[in-house]
C-alpha cells in the first residue's frame, strides 16, 4: 500500500502541470467557471493517474528488465544474424501494432481520398503502416550494428538527416507532412522502453561498450528512417 501511495504521488506530480495549465486557462484567460461533467473529469483524472502508475510500475519490474534480459542472451550466444533478426522483427512488430500508427495512417486516407490522390483507403493505410513498420525495424537493424562496431552515433544521424532533406526535395508535397509526422508515432510506449533496454543491456554485455555512450541512440533511428522510407513510399504512389 506504501508503494502503491507513493507511485500515486509521484504520478500526480507528473500530471501536475497539465492541470495547472489547463485550469488556468479555463479560469482566467477564457473565465469560465462551470465546467460541464466536472464528475467525469475529475473521476477520469484520476483513472489517469492510477494507470499512468501501473503503467510505471510495469516497465520497472517488466519490460526494461525483459529487455536487457534478451541483449544479454543473445550476446551469450554469440551468433549475430539471429540478434539482427530479433532487433528487425521487435522493431517491425511493436510499431506495425501502434495504436497512435494506425490512427494517423487511417486519417491521413481519409484525407488523401477527399484531396482525390487515392482511390483505395485500406491499401493506402496498410501500405503506410508497413511502410513505417519496416523502417523502424531495420532502424534498429543498424542501431544494434552500431552498438557492435562502435561506430560514431553522431555520422549516422548526420547521414540521416541529408537523406531527409535530400528526399523532401524530390517527395511530392502531399506526403511531406505524413511522413515526418510518421516519424513521431514510432515512439510509442512499448517500442522505447524495450528498444532502450535491448540497447543498454547489449552494449553492457559486450567488452569495450560503454552503457551510457553506446546503450542509447536507438529511439533516434526509429524516428529518423520512417520519414525517408514514408516519402519514398509518396514518390512511388505519385
Amino acid at each position: 500500500m506504501k508503494f502503491i501511495f507513493l507511485s500515486l504521488l509521484e504520478s500526480t506530480r507528473d500530471l501536475a502541470p497539465i492541470i495547472i495549465v489547463i485550469a488556468f486557462f479555463q479560469l482566467v484567460v477564457l473565465r469560465s467557471f462551470s465546467i460541464p461533467n466536472l464528475g467525469e473529469i475529475l473521476i477520469g483524472i484520476f483513472l489517469v493517474m492510477l494507470g499512468l502508475t501501473l503503467f510505471i510500475h510495469g516497465l520497472k519490474i517488466g519490460l526494461f528488465p525483459l529487455g536487457e534480459n534478451m541483449a544479454y542472451a543473445f550476446a551469450r550466444k554469440g551468433n549475430l544474424w539471429w540478434l539482427l533478426i530479433f532487433a528487425f522483427a521487435l522493431g517491425f512488430g511493436t510499431t506495425i501494432a501502434e495504436p497512435a500508427l494506425i490512427a494517423i495512417a487511417d486519417e491521413a486516407a481519409e484525407v488523401a481520398v477527399t484531396g482525390g490522390i487515392i482511390t483505395d483507403i485500406n491499401s493506402y493505410a496498410n501500405g503506410l503502416r508497413l511502410t513505417v513498420a519496416f523502417s523502424v525495424g531495420l532502424a534498429l537493424v543498424i542501431g544494434v550494428l552500431r552498438i557492435i562496431k562502435g561506430w560514431p552515433l553522431q555520422y549516422l544521424i548526420i547521414i540521416g538527416y541529408i537523406g531527409v532533406v535530400i528526399m523532401t526535395a524530390f517527395a511530392p508535397e502531399w506526403i511531406i507532412g505524413i511522413a515526418y509526422d510518421s516519424g513521431g508515432v514510432t515512439t510509442s510506449t512499448i517500442t522505447v522502453p524495450l528498444v532502450t533496454a535491448l540497447g543498454v543491456g547489449l552494449a553492457s554485455s559486450i567488452k569495450g561498450r560503454n552503457p551510457m555512450i553506446d546503450g542509447f541512440g536507438l529511439i533516434a533511428f526509429a524516428s529518423l528512417t520512417p520519414i525517408i522510407f514514408v516519402m519514398a513510399y509518396g514518390i512511388l504512389l505519385n
